[in-house]
């Protein structure tokens, strides 16, 4: 403990912060799990709505100064990436591969057929 008063008390005003900035930042990385978990399963309805809450939360917390701006906007960043990617992968695997054709002989037009050629 510190021996100057201006010193304990920071320590007691840190603890208050500490204690209420807590479940706000525990919330955030807790929606962002689940948002993750439910990309990686492939649930991407469900994931969509996920990472809309993570977002909102991690937006709520760097408003209040819980955690930096740009510690949230990276954050952010990395989610909808991940999302993207699996949306992008799931698309992928749903369509179906264009089949090569082959090239058609040219048939002649009825011009070419009347003119003898």
């Amino acid at each position: 403990m510190p021996g100057i008063k201006s010193a304990q008390k920071r320590v007691r005003v840190t603890a208050r912060k500490r204690l209420r900035n807590k479940p706000i930042r525990s919330l955030c990385k807790t929606n962002i799990t689940k948002a993750e978990r439910l990309i990686f399963l492939g649930e991407l309805e469900a994931a969509r709505q996920a990472v809309e809450v993570a977002i909102s939360s991690l937006d709520k917390a760097a408003e209040k100064g819980i955690i930096h701006p740009n510690n949230a906007a990276r954050r952010k960043s990395r989610l909808m990436r991940r999302l993207n990617e699996a949306q992008a992968s799931a698309s992928a695997k749903t369509k179906p591969k264009a089949a090569k054709a082959e090239p058609e002989a040219e048939q002649p037009s009825p011009e070419e057929l009347d003119s003898g050629g």
